[in-house]
Protein backbone atom coordinates (compact mmCIF):
# COMPACT_ATOMS: atom_id res chain seq x y z
CA UNK A 1 0.00 0.00 0.00
CA UNK A 2 2.84 2.40 0.87
CA UNK A 3 4.59 1.82 -2.46
CA UNK A 4 1.34 2.33 -4.40
CA UNK A 5 0.66 5.56 -2.51
CA UNK A 6 4.24 6.75 -3.13
CA UNK A 7 4.01 5.98 -6.85
CA UNK A 8 0.62 7.63 -7.40
CA UNK A 9 1.41 10.68 -5.25
CA UNK A 10 4.84 11.27 -6.83
CA UNK A 11 3.48 10.76 -10.37
CA UNK A 12 0.69 13.30 -9.98
CA UNK A 13 2.91 15.54 -7.86
CA UNK A 14 5.45 15.79 -10.67
CA UNK A 15 2.69 16.66 -13.14
CA UNK A 16 1.05 19.28 -10.89
CA UNK A 17 4.36 20.83 -9.91
CA UNK A 18 5.84 20.84 -13.43
CA UNK A 19 5.39 24.64 -13.81
CA UNK A 20 7.50 25.16 -10.66
CA UNK A 21 10.11 22.75 -12.03
CA UNK A 22 10.33 24.71 -15.28
CA UNK A 23 10.59 28.10 -13.54
CA UNK A 24 13.15 26.82 -11.03
CA UNK A 25 15.23 25.24 -13.81
CA UNK A 26 15.26 28.46 -15.83
CA UNK A 27 16.19 30.56 -12.79
CA UNK A 28 19.01 28.19 -11.83
CA UNK A 29 20.48 28.27 -15.35
CA UNK A 30 20.24 32.08 -15.52
CA UNK A 31 21.69 32.56 -12.03
CA UNK A 32 24.87 30.49 -12.37
CA UNK A 33 26.74 28.05 -14.55
CA UNK A 34 26.17 24.36 -13.99
CA UNK A 35 23.47 21.67 -14.10
CA UNK A 36 19.89 22.18 -12.92
CA UNK A 37 20.04 19.15 -10.62
CA UNK A 38 22.44 18.39 -7.82
CA UNK A 39 23.18 14.65 -7.74
CA UNK A 40 24.84 13.10 -4.73
CA UNK A 41 25.41 9.51 -3.63
CA UNK A 42 23.27 8.55 -0.66
CA UNK A 43 22.68 5.34 1.27
CA UNK A 44 19.23 3.85 0.76
CA UNK A 45 17.20 0.76 1.56
CA UNK A 46 19.33 -2.03 3.07
CA UNK A 47 22.51 -0.09 2.37
CA UNK A 48 22.04 0.23 -1.38
CA UNK A 49 23.54 3.34 -2.95
CA UNK A 50 21.62 5.74 -5.18
CA UNK A 51 22.07 9.27 -6.47
CA UNK A 52 19.55 11.68 -5.04
CA UNK A 53 17.92 14.49 -7.08
CA UNK A 54 17.79 18.05 -5.77
CA UNK A 55 17.66 21.41 -7.45
CA UNK A 56 21.20 22.79 -7.44
CA UNK A 57 21.42 25.56 -4.86
CA UNK A 58 25.20 25.97 -4.77
CA UNK A 59 27.95 26.78 -7.21
CA UNK A 60 29.19 23.88 -9.34
CA UNK A 61 31.58 21.47 -7.58
CA UNK A 62 30.57 22.93 -4.21
CA UNK A 63 31.61 19.75 -2.37
CA UNK A 64 35.20 20.27 -3.56
CA UNK A 65 35.13 23.74 -2.03
CA UNK A 66 33.76 22.91 1.42
CA UNK A 67 32.02 20.41 3.69
CA UNK A 68 29.20 18.01 2.81
CA UNK A 69 26.94 19.81 5.26
CA UNK A 70 25.70 23.35 4.77
CA UNK A 71 26.06 25.82 7.61
CA UNK A 72 24.38 29.22 7.92
CA UNK A 73 25.00 31.71 5.13
CA UNK A 74 27.34 29.39 3.23
CA UNK A 75 29.21 31.38 0.57
CA UNK A 76 28.71 28.53 -1.91
CA UNK A 77 24.93 29.05 -1.98
CA UNK A 78 23.67 30.88 -5.08
CA UNK A 79 21.06 33.66 -5.13
CA UNK A 80 18.34 31.31 -6.35
CA UNK A 81 19.62 28.73 -3.89
CA UNK A 82 18.79 30.95 -0.93
CA UNK A 83 15.16 31.15 -2.10
CA UNK A 84 14.82 27.46 -2.95
CA UNK A 85 16.29 26.39 0.39
CA UNK A 86 14.15 28.80 2.40
CA UNK A 87 10.94 27.27 1.08
CA UNK A 88 12.34 23.71 0.74
CA UNK A 89 11.71 23.82 -3.03
CA UNK A 90 15.16 22.31 -3.65
CA UNK A 91 13.76 19.03 -2.28
CA UNK A 92 10.97 18.71 -4.88
CA UNK A 93 13.04 16.74 -7.46
CA UNK A 94 13.20 13.91 -4.94
CA UNK A 95 9.73 13.04 -6.23
CA UNK A 96 11.68 11.52 -9.12
CA UNK A 97 13.51 9.26 -6.66
CA UNK A 98 10.17 8.29 -5.10
CA UNK A 99 8.67 7.53 -8.51
CA UNK A 100 11.52 5.18 -9.50
CA UNK A 101 11.46 3.48 -6.10
CA UNK A 102 14.73 4.65 -4.52
CA UNK A 103 12.88 6.71 -1.91
CA UNK A 104 9.52 7.06 -0.21
CA UNK A 105 7.56 10.22 0.56
CA UNK A 106 8.06 9.59 4.28
CA UNK A 107 11.00 7.88 5.90
CA UNK A 108 14.41 8.54 7.47
CA UNK A 109 16.39 11.08 5.46
CA UNK A 110 19.10 9.44 3.34
CA UNK A 111 22.63 10.24 4.49
CA UNK A 112 25.90 10.25 2.59
CA UNK A 113 28.08 7.16 3.27
CA UNK A 114 30.46 9.24 5.40
CA UNK A 115 27.79 9.84 8.05
CA UNK A 116 26.28 6.36 7.84
CA UNK A 117 29.68 5.15 9.05
CA UNK A 118 28.90 6.97 12.32
CA UNK A 119 25.92 4.65 12.95
CA UNK A 120 26.23 1.59 15.16
CA UNK A 121 25.40 -1.78 13.58
CA UNK A 122 22.01 -1.84 15.33
CA UNK A 123 21.23 1.68 14.16
CA UNK A 124 22.13 0.80 10.58
CA UNK A 125 19.96 -2.32 10.75
CA UNK A 126 16.93 -0.35 11.95
CA UNK A 127 17.23 2.82 9.89
CA UNK A 128 18.15 1.08 6.63
CA UNK A 129 15.34 -1.47 6.98
CA UNK A 130 12.96 1.02 5.31
CA UNK A 131 13.31 3.24 2.26
CA UNK A 132 14.60 6.74 2.96
CA UNK A 133 12.08 9.55 2.64
CA UNK A 134 11.69 13.15 1.56
CA UNK A 135 10.36 14.07 4.98
CA UNK A 136 9.95 12.64 8.47
CA UNK A 137 9.76 13.82 12.07
CA UNK A 138 13.51 14.41 12.20
CA UNK A 139 13.28 16.69 9.15
CA UNK A 140 10.53 18.63 10.86
CA UNK A 141 12.35 18.80 14.19
CA UNK A 142 15.61 19.95 12.58
CA UNK A 143 14.14 22.10 9.80
CA UNK A 144 16.48 24.94 10.86
CA UNK A 145 19.52 22.70 11.16
CA UNK A 146 21.80 24.98 9.11
CA UNK A 147 21.25 27.92 11.45
CA UNK A 148 21.69 25.65 14.48
CA UNK A 149 25.08 24.40 13.24
CA UNK A 150 26.18 27.90 12.27
CA UNK A 151 26.44 28.79 15.98
CA UNK A 152 29.00 26.03 16.59
CA UNK A 153 32.77 26.48 16.35
CA UNK A 154 33.07 23.06 14.68
CA UNK A 155 29.90 22.48 12.69
CA UNK A 156 30.81 18.99 11.49
CA UNK A 157 31.65 17.76 14.99
CA UNK A 158 28.42 19.32 16.25
CA UNK A 159 26.46 17.51 13.54
CA UNK A 160 28.05 14.14 14.27
CA UNK A 161 28.03 14.36 18.06
CA UNK A 162 24.87 16.38 18.79
CA UNK A 163 22.46 16.47 15.86
CA UNK A 164 22.95 13.05 14.26
CA UNK A 165 22.27 10.98 17.43
CA UNK A 166 18.96 12.82 17.92
CA UNK A 167 18.04 12.27 14.29
CA UNK A 168 18.87 8.58 14.51
CA UNK A 169 16.65 8.24 17.60
CA UNK A 170 13.75 9.81 15.66
CA UNK A 171 14.48 7.59 12.65
CA UNK A 172 14.33 4.46 14.79
CA UNK A 173 11.14 5.66 16.44
CA UNK A 174 9.60 6.09 12.97
CA UNK A 175 10.64 2.58 11.97
CA UNK A 176 9.03 1.12 15.10
CA UNK A 177 5.79 3.11 14.91
CA UNK A 178 5.31 3.69 11.17
CA UNK A 179 1.84 3.46 9.67
CA UNK A 180 0.02 4.72 6.58
CA UNK A 181 -1.99 7.31 8.50
CA UNK A 182 1.12 8.34 10.41
CA UNK A 183 2.82 9.01 7.08
CA UNK A 184 -0.12 11.09 5.88
CA UNK A 185 0.01 13.13 9.09
CA UNK A 186 3.75 13.82 8.60
CA UNK A 187 3.14 14.90 4.98
CA UNK A 188 0.43 17.37 5.99
CA UNK A 189 2.52 18.68 8.89
CA UNK A 190 5.44 19.25 6.51
CA UNK A 191 3.25 21.07 3.98
CA UNK A 192 1.73 23.23 6.75
CA UNK A 193 5.17 24.26 8.03
CA UNK A 194 6.35 25.16 4.52
CA UNK A 195 3.22 27.26 3.87
CA UNK A 196 3.55 28.91 7.29
CA UNK A 197 7.17 29.80 6.57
Amino acid sequence: MKRLFDFVASFFGLILLSPIFVLAALWIKIDSRGPVFFRQERVGFQGSLFRIHKFRTMVSDAEKKGKQITVGADSRITTVGVFLRKYKLDELPQLIDVLVGDMSLVGPRPEVPKYIDCYSDDEKYDVLSVKPGITDNASIEFRDENELLASSDDSEAAYINEVLPKKIALYRQYVRERSFFGDVAIIFKTIFLIIKK
